[in-house]
């Protein structure tokens, strides 16, 4: 028999490591757009479990194909080919236009390799060819690496001394840029549309002219597509959006729906910087996620489900600037794109918290990032009646 709420949550307060402040509610199980606590209560699901379930909880193709593959087999290692980690891979480099693809468990995984193959390929033009430029406000995982790369100090601090050679630049600022790139950059390092910092995508053509420096340089442009890609922008990659293509992009959270993986694709020229033994993963790319991660890339890609996205995202953004027009001062800027929203908060009434709490009293999970900007990263599944609803509960808490 499950145990109650408060036992599960004094269990957990008294055995799990104190580094999240989680909300007061179990999560038990999910159909499509909603998930339900222990208590049986609803909730419409406009997280995602951070942007991850993409094709929403309990899809009956990525459950079927998860079962159909651990009765088979769930793990080996990579000195083995398999099949499902085969396909996952040639999807990956037939979309991205890149070459080469490897899967890790995380997108601070993917980002780690990519920061190393980076590196490695710019010892063939100079031994002092080392520094990442990456921007203030990202965010790009929390090993030591990628925390350095994650251009918030406040993340860095206790954890000093931080692996050398980082520098940051503000995004969307292309002169600041100009000025620290140099033929010592080994690579610039950018979310294409920046998630955790506040949701603010590429202003104009600066992500051209960032490709254009990089080019210069002979420094590579690695798009951090972690929490963007996978469809969530409207478009597979969000850097389709922009008229770009990185040397090496990144990629996590809804790439197996749910199922823990990471990606990096590069090209062949930086892929070929390694070779056997410079990097590697025990359950990386394993059966059991590929498997899951190929259901989306069979689904999310197809025109007709981006088309969705992109109309859901509009009608979406509009609703929000609608609520903007009627509470001005407590949503002073609506941004994003596809089904990856913000609206920043002014003089509200309420915190980002307490609004984020007042909506799951009322069955809508959201979230508040920076402090300040609530974030929508619902599932990509969502339809115009979803976000009425989601709205609707807004609009009530805003009201108040």
């Amino acid at each position: 028999m499950t145990d109650t709420q408060e036992k599960i949550f004094q269990r957990d307060d008294k055995n799990y490591l104190p580094v999240f402040n989680r909300y007061k509610i179990v999560l038990d199980r999910g159909k499509g757009v909603y998930l339900y606590d222990l208590a049986g209560k609803k909730y419409i699901d406009f997280l995602a479990g951070i942007a991850v379930n993409v094709l929403g909880h309990n899809y009956k193709p990525l459950v079927d194909a998860i079962s159909k593959q651990a009765a088979k087999v769930i793990h080996v290692s990579n000195l083995y080919y398999t099949e499902p980690q085969a396909n996952a891979a040639a999807k990956l480099v037939k979309l991205s236009g890149l070459n080469r693809a490897f899967f890790a468990n995380s997108g601070a995984e993917a980002n780690e390799g990519a920061i190393k193959v980076a590196r490695k390929f710019a010892k063939k033009f100079s031994a002092d060819k080392v520094q990442i430029i990456t921007a203030w406000d990202s965010f790009h995982g929390r090993t030591l690496a990628t925390l350095t790369a994650t251009g918030q100090p406040h993340y860095h601090e206790g954890f000093e001394p931080l692996p050398k050679g980082f520098d940051y630049v503000h995004f969307n600022d292309i002169s600041e840029l100009e000025k620290k790139i140099s033929d010592k950059t080994c690579a610039v390092m950018l979310e294409t549309i920046q998630g955790e910092g506040g949701v603010y995508p590429p202003k104009g053509d600066y992500l051209k002219k960032v490709r254009e420096l990089c080019d210069k340089h002979h420094a590579l442009l690695i798009l951090d597509e972690i929490q963007a890609g996978i469809g969530r922008s409207g478009k597979f990659f969000a850097y389709e959006k922009f008229g770009i293509k990185p040397d090496i992009v990144t990629l996590a959270k809804g790439l197996a729906g749910g199922v823990p993986i990471g990606a990096f694709i590069c090209t062949e020229e930086v892929a070929q910087a390694f070779k056997p033994g410079d990097h590697g993963t025990t359950f990386g790319g394993n059966p059991l996620a590929c498997a899951a991660a190929n259901v989306v890339l069979d689904t999310v890609p197809q025109e007709k489900f981006l088309a969705q996205v992109e109309e859901v995202g509009k009608y979406f953004k509009q609703k929000l600037f609608d609520l903007q027009k009627k509470f001005p001062e407590q949503i002073v800027d609506v941004r994003g794109e596809g089904l990856i929203l913000g609206a920043e908060l002014g003089k509200s009434k309420k915190s980002g918290v307490e609004i984020v709490n007042a909506c799951m009293e009322r069955g809508a999970i959201i979230n508040c990032t920076v402090g300040k900007v609530l974030r929508f990263i619902p599932p990509l599944i969502i339809t115009k009646s979803d976000v009425d609803e989601v709205v609707k509960i807004l609009d009530d808490v805003l009201s108040e």
